[in-house]
């Protein structure tokens, strides 16, 4: 019964892989996973088949504790569908957030900044901007709005394609060193793995250096060599609202804000979150977008709009997929030192008797990230760990799976928007851009373990 979870956990994950050979959205596949894990789970453990993993890390058997285990189980559900629907509420009110700055064309001034026509110049204004503004509203965020922007400065599509890529790279790398960057540092973040301070702190160098040296090296390739040919002359002021400024102040600082709400309440980030969701929400309601501003054009900049235009289906993923593996998580598999153990926990202790140095393991787990979705390897090392939080091993995780992704452009949330919205052949970025992103990751993982392990000695 064991085998047939894990086997229906592998061919959801296989049809999460292949979303695009097989045409089929990977929140399909994600939600049956889960729903067909647990209810196997369920089956076998009512029926004594195998035991289950509680709260307390304690194994739980129907045959001999009978109703008390039946509680136990349905304890076990609940408390993994708390832990994802703090990360799903947290998504939710970040998505809205920067939609409704979006709604009031917010994100239209830094179109205003740019004025340079060099290419390389550029190059380096656009990384820049990708890798701070993905630490802020998140690195997939953060590449629709600057590939956007592209869309306007720069006319020709082959010299937009080598930006977009990098654009890949830098916001990957902004997200890594962030607790709202990427949605696996917030998870890790949410779990009590990481501290916000932690996370920037350990992370923020080797991020800078994955960042940084690719677009060194590409700044002397020849797509970036000499000027580009973009409208400069435009009246970037008729493109913004009266409210773009305040919304895109206001949208920002209170997404940081969350941050130093939990450190100040020890509350949950959802609960900081669902506090800045309604700041903003609030002003959006009486802020006038323009100077004849009328009741019947109020729904166009409303945050039920932007509420419309969040991603849906992405959020539906999350759900399912963190669910798949909260039931591998929860099923025993086997026992550790005489203590019975679930799945996760331990496949953990056999990558480390056949791979004793964690942190290859965790290189190696960045890199897969290029080719397996980066959020349930990472759900899969939280529940595969039980290292305290700040520890080297959770930052590492974040470092690696963060930005690991950006080496396949199929290999992270940013890289697919790109995909999506340029049409960027997966050989062209193999070919083209693959190799900077290699040693943007090596760069970054050397000077972490650098600091780490050499120059501090962290545990």
């Amino acid at each position: 019964m064991e085998l047939i979870i894990i086997v229906i956990f592998a061919l959801g994950y296989l049809a999460i892989t292949l979303e695009h050979p097989l045409k089929l959205d990977k929140t399909v596949p994600a939600l049956i996973m889960a729903a067909l894990i647990w209810a196997l789970l369920a089956v076998g453990f009512h029926n004594g088949w195998f035991d289950v993993i509680d709260t307390k890390e304690e194994a739980l058997n129907f045959l001999t504790e009978g109703k008390l285990a039946d509680e136990g189980f349905n304890n076990v559900l609940l408390h993994h569908l708390g832990k994802t629907a703090e990360i799903l509420i947290f998504l939710i009110g970040a998505m809205t957030i920067v939609e409704i700055v979006d709604l009031h064309r917010g994100f239209n001034i830094l179109k205003g900044v740019i004025k340079t026509r060099s290419k390389r110049k550029l190059l380096w204004i656009i990384g820049a901007l990708a890798f701070f503004l993905s630490a802020v509203i998140d690195n997939l965020t953060a590449t629709i709005v600057l590939i956007t922007l592209l869309r306007k400065l720069i006319h020709k599509k082959e010299d937009r394609l080598w930006y977009a890529a990098l654009v890949v790279i830098a916001a990957n790398a902004g997200g890594a060193w962030s607790p709202i960057g990427d949605v696996t540092t917030t998870m890790l973040w949410i779990d009590d793995k990481v501290t916000a301070a932690g996370l920037i702190e350990f992370v923020v160098l080797p991020s800078i250096a994955c960042f940084v040296i690719p677009f060194f090296i590409a700044s002397y390739l020849k797509p970036f060599q000499g000027r580009i040919e973009m409208d400069t002359t435009e009246n970037h002021t008729a493109e913004r609202l009266l409210s773009s400024k305040t919304m895109l102040i206001l949208g920002l600082a209170m997404i940081v804000s969350v941050p130093v709400f939990k450190t100040i309440t020890h509350l949950p980030p959802y609960v900081g979150m669902m506090l800045a969701l309604g700041v903003v929400w609030l002003v959006s309601e009486y802020i006038h977008p323009e100077e004849d501003f009328s009741k019947e054009r109020r729904h166009l900049y409303s945050a039920h709009k932007a509420l419309s235009r969040i991603e849906i289906s992405s959020i539906l993923f999350f759900l399912g997929i963190l669910m798949a593996v909260a039931g591998l998580e929860a099923l025993v598999y086997g026992s550790v030192n005489g203590e019975e153990v679930g799945t996760l926990r331990y496949a953990a202790e056999y990558l480390d008797m056949a791979i004793p140095n964690q942190d290859i393991v965790v290189m190696l787990l960045g890199i897969f990230s290029a080719v397996i979705d980066n959020v349930p390897l990472v759900a899969a090392s939280m529940g595969m760990y039980e290292s305290p939080t700040d520890s080297v091993l959770w930052h590492f995780i974040a470092y690696s799976a963060g930005t690991g992704g950006s080496m396949l452009i199929i290999g992270s949330a940013a890289g697919v928007a790109a995909m999506g919205m340029e049409r960027i052949d997966f050989i062209w970025y193999l070919k083209k851009i693959t190799w900077l992103a290699f040693i943007g990751f090596l760069a970054g993982a050397g000077i972490f373990l650098l600091f780490e392990r050499v120059i501090f000695h962290h545990t």
